[in-house]
């Protein structure tokens, strides 16, 4: 975990960064506000050599003792040559749930985003083609926040019952 390149960040954009913490495992992290994102991740990119975007993923903290913002986006960036990598958060609240895309500055953020968009129902402002990339256009709701239905289902054909599948109590399986 590169405590150095967080250092960095904060002592170039001391406005951007709302939090850092280390987590149970060591783990450093930054908060950034939403706002000074792509600056801070460009600066990452073009300053620190983090060349590598590894990944996104989001937390919907619905169930949370404190869970306003809502969302939580998580980026995963790496940096090769220094064998470093960084982990940024962006609290987002439900009633603002747009941040600033990264495809910009990283290519590779771009199926990602589409998936925390998919997913979770975070937009990201400026992303040249948000719209679905696992489910389909038609679909109802984001599937990964936690108060859509355990056991709600989409199909797009009719499902067949299957014997040899369990599929629990309340669904069309056949018992």
């Amino acid at each position: 975990m590169s405590t150095f390149a967080l250092d960095r960040v904060t002592a170039q954009f001391p406005e951007a960064v709302a939090e850092r913490y280390l987590d149970r495992t060591g783990g450093a992290w930054a908060v950034i506000h939403a706002e000074h994102l792509p600056k801070v991740a460009a600066f990452l990119k073009h300053e620190l050599d983090f060349k590598l975007f590894v990944s996104i993923d989001a937390v919907d903290r619905l169930h949370l003792a404190e869970n306003d913002p809502r969302f939580e986006v998580v980026y995963f960036i790496s940096s090769l040559s220094r064998r470093e990598h960084v982990r940024l958060k962006v609290r987002v609240s439900e009633s603002q749930l747009e941040i600033p895309s990264l495809v910009s500055v990283f290519k590779g953020a771009n199926w990602w985003e589409r998936f925390v968009w998919d997913f979770y129902g975070v937009r990201f402002a400026g992303h040249p083609d948000l719209r679905r990339v696992l489910l389909y256009e038609e679909f109802q709701g984001h599937p990964l926040r936690k108060d859509y239905a355990l056991r709600d289902r989409q199909p797009l054909i009719p499902e067949r019952p299957i014997k040899d599948i369990f599929r629990g109590p309340g669904t069309s399986g056949v018992s």
